[in-house]
């Protein structure tokens, strides 16, 4: 069987409030990108966090998955547009990702609005991410078929 590996690195300078760091992807596409703790609990134009990164990656993964599952079924789409939000909360329990939000709407010819909610459900239980986080994270899909 295949096997794939994908690195990032970070470097992390200083306390959690004040201090700051880099994230760095091995295919060059991010390169030093700054994150901060203010990052994570706030939106800072400019800087990532790792749940925006999370969030990236189960949309991408969530799509692909989605749309194998699609063609398997005999219903090929022609486009998803996926957004994925990842909650970040801070409390007693102290810091977790606690939900990651799935939307997806698609241009799908030959399905009807139930039957494309049904395969998205399918998709999202195919989707490595999302088995990754399954079990920590609640997951939701909404599904909206495009006509």
């Amino acid at each position: 069987m295949p096997s794939a590996q994908s690195q990032a690195d970070a470097i992390w300078e200083g306390n959690l409030s004040q201090g700051h760091g880099t994230i760095t992807l091995e295919s060059g596409i991010i390169s030093d990108q700054p994150i901060t703790w203010a990052s994570r609990t706030q939106r800072t134009r400019g800087k990532t966090s790792p749940e925006e990164l999370i969030a990236a990656a189960h949309a991408g993964c969530y799509g692909m998955a989605l749309s194998n599952t699609l063609d398997k079924a005999g219903h090929p789409s022609k486009r998803l547009d996926i957004t994925a939000v990842c909650t970040f909360e801070t409390g007693g329990d102290g810091a977790k990702i606690s939900t990651m939000e799935l939307r997806v709407r698609g241009a799908v010819p030959g399905i009807d609005q139930a039957r494309f909610e049904e395969l998205a459900r399918q998709g999202e239980q195919g989707c490595p991410v999302s088995n990754a986080l399954r079990n920590n994270v609640r997951i939701t899909v909404n599904a909206e078929l495009l006509s």
